[in-house]
Order: structure tokens, then sequence, then C-alpha cells
């Protein structure tokens, strides 16, 4: 017996298994749902981890959300690359500290 799954992803999740125009889904909604369900628990964990790395080493947000970032990227991590960002992005939301940038996009930039 199928349950009715009530949980939305947001669009910001959504957009992690989008195609580039937005038009389709790279994986079935059932999916998508399960790691929305992983990513925002994770983000609320990173948000106490990185609330609290902050107080004691006294870096800047942006430091401990890169550093939460990488830790989530790499290859021993339960979430994806695009995922991780995500995740980061979300933990910064839920602490007020300004969004992290796309790793790389300033890679282009010249000036």
């Amino acid at each position: 017996m199928d349950e009715y799954n009530q949980i939305e992803p947001p669009p910001s999740f959504i957009a992690v298994y989008s195609t580039p125009t937005g038009h389709r889904l790279t994986a079935p909604m059932a999916t998508v749902r399960e790691r929305y369900e992983l990513c925002e628990d994770m983000a609320q964990l990173v948000a106490e981890q990185a609330s609290t790395s902050l107080f004691k080493t006294g870096g800047s947000e942006r430091e401990v959300l890169e550093k939460i970032r990488l830790a989530l990227a790499g290859d021993e991590s339960p979430v994806q690359p695009p995922e991780a960002l995500w995740v980061v992005r979300r933990a910064a939301e839920l602490l007020n500290w300004e969004m992290p940038a796309d790793p790389g996009a300033d890679a282009g930039a010249t000036g």
C-alpha cells in the first residue's frame, strides 16, 4: 500500500534535480522527496554545527560554510556535491547568514 507523501520539496531543491532548462526532473519525484528529506535533516544539523564552529573558531561565516561544504562534498558524504551546496545554503538561510556563492562562480571573472 502506497502512502501519500505530503512532503513537497521547495523549488530551490527541485532545481538540484532538474534539467538545465528546468522543465524536467532527472530523477523520479519519489527519489527527489527522499533526497530532500535527507538534505533538510542535514541542513538542520549543519546549522547547529556551523553556529558552534563560528563561536569556537572566531572565523567568518563564509569560512565556516565553505569548510562544511567541502566536507559534505567528500567521497564519504551521504549527499552529492549539488546537494551539499543546497545543504550549506539552507543552513545559511536557517542561521540568517549571507548565502554562499557557487564554487567556481568567480573563475571566469576578470578584474
